[in-house]
């Protein structure tokens, strides 16, 4: 039985994700993924903490037709650990981790593979679109309380929802000034 290992947050799984799992799961016959822990992920810098913690990401991923197994990523230093401890054949990893001595001192154990990356999706993406959703709704509800204070009689009709690709467009131009993010109460 060959058996495959793979790292990462998993956070708001998209198919980037199960695409990186259906190809890690196809170079062998039972797949482990180390999930990253909320702790390792806090400590790691200029990470962004994980909108599900550590027990939801990990129900989803077991959910999943092409996991067979879920084990806590702590630490950078255990890989070597979970390598031995699971009979890991194949490492697999995302194609932005190529050639990282994160990975590759693994060499000497197991088999190490870096798999493209899929084109168009992103945990980054979905988070800065998500943002860019929330400022263009409040935009509008501003828009329409401006225009109730006023007595306009179009409150009517609804505006329609933003469009995402104009919304990624909004983070692509440098001139564009967003207004500041919504207040949480």
């Amino acid at each position: 039985m060959k058996r495959i290992l793979t790292y990462g947050t998993f956070d708001l799984l998209h198919w980037g994700h199960i695409r990186l799992l259906k190809r890690a799961k196809a170079l062998g016959d039972y797949l482990v993924v180390g999930l990253s822990t909320d702790e390792f992920n806090e400590a790691k810098p200029g990470k962004q903490p994980s909108y599900h913690p550590y027990e939801v990401r990990k129900m989803m991923l077991e959910s999943l037709r092409y996991v067979d197994l879920v084990i806590p990523e702590a630490t950078w230093e255990q890989k070597s650990d979970d390598v031995t401890e699971h009979g890991i054949d194949v490492v697999v990893m995302g194609s932005d981790w190529k050639n990282s001595p994160r990975f590759e001192y693994l060499r000497p154990a197991c088999e190490v593979v870096y798999l493209d990356r899929t084109e168009g999706t992103s945990t980054s993406d979905i988070r800065r679109d998500l943002l860019f959703e929330a400022i263009e709704y409040r935009r509008q509800d501003q828009q329409q309380a401006q225009f109730g204070q006023r007595g306009s009689q179009h409150d009517d009709a609804a505006p329609p929802p933003p469009s995402t690709a104009r919304l990624r467009a909004l983070g692509t131009d440098p001139e564009t000034a967003l207004p500041p993010p919504p207040d949480r109460d």
